[in-house]
């Protein structure tokens, strides 16, 4: 299966590891990283210890897709790197017919029917990043019992792609999504905005210090989160968005 994978990367990275179970993809990468390597490509079929944003635990049954890979860039990253994984990977090719996904800032994939999709990205220096992507490819009930709406991309009607495929577009979109941010994330808002799950809808803002409502206006081509609030419009770089 490793070779028919590479057979579909135009530029195939220096590792390429399919595993049966591990506990964290992203750790597999920055193993690989202290020894050397610069590019690498890891999935696995199981996650023992999978995580998400915040620490929080990221449910990984078998089935689904748990991949990460390292973006090396000349420009230093910045919050805007992970909007344009995001806006990658909605836009993949097998994706290309759905009409309904979302993006909940900054790195969560939605559709209408809950969430089918995450992002996490964990820098290992201010030019070097590993990016992790854990994709819901079909429906399981411990995603079921979970404290928000989940659903899967073959719920949605992806039906006729293979997992291999799916591996390798999701792998050359995250490497896309380092071009567009290395060559300074032309027109982010528009593009972000017209997929921006919530925006003008009333939401909750939360940071370390505070919770603030108001009705999200999308972002601005820095990536900041603009928030309509009673004080007027507030811009936001860091913190977590939810629906009020």
């Amino acid at each position: 299966m490793d070779q028919q994978l590479q057979q579909l990367l135009p530029d195939v990275p220096e590792v390429v590891l399919l595993k049966p179970t591990t506990g964290s993809t992203n750790d597999d990468v920055k193993a690989l990283i202290s020894q050397g390597t610069q590019t690498a490509l890891v999935c696995s079929e199981i996650q023992t210890k999978g995580r998400g944003q915040h620490d929080r635990t990221w449910q990984s049954p078998q089935g689904n897709i748990y991949l990460s890979t390292i973006i090396n860039t000349i420009r230093p990253i910045d919050g805007r790197l992970s909007l344009e994984v995001a806006l990658n990977l909605i836009h993949m090719p097998s994706l290309a017919h759905f009409k309904d996904l979302y993006v909940k800032w900054a790195n969560d994939l939605y559709s209408k029917q809950g969430k089918w999709g995450g992002i996490l990205i964990e820098p290992i220096s201010p030019h070097q990043v590993v990016v992790g992507v854990g994709i819901n490819v079909l429906p399981r009930a411990e995603l079921q019992q979970l404290d928000q709406a989940v659903t899967s991309l073959s719920q949605l009607g992806l039906l006729d792609v293979s997992k291999i495929e799916l591996i390798a577009e999701v792998y050359q979109a995250i490497q896309q999504a380092g071009q567009w941010f290395e060559h300074g994330s032309q027109n982010l808002a528009q593009r972000f905005n017209h997929i921006a799950m919530y925006k003008n809808e009333q939401v909750l803002f939360e940071t370390n210090q505070t919770t603030v409502q108001g009705t999200f206006l999308g972002i601005q081509d820095d990536g900041a989160v603009l928030l309509q609030t009673a004080l007027g419009v507030q811009t936001y770089y860091q913190g977590r968005l939810r629906h009020a």
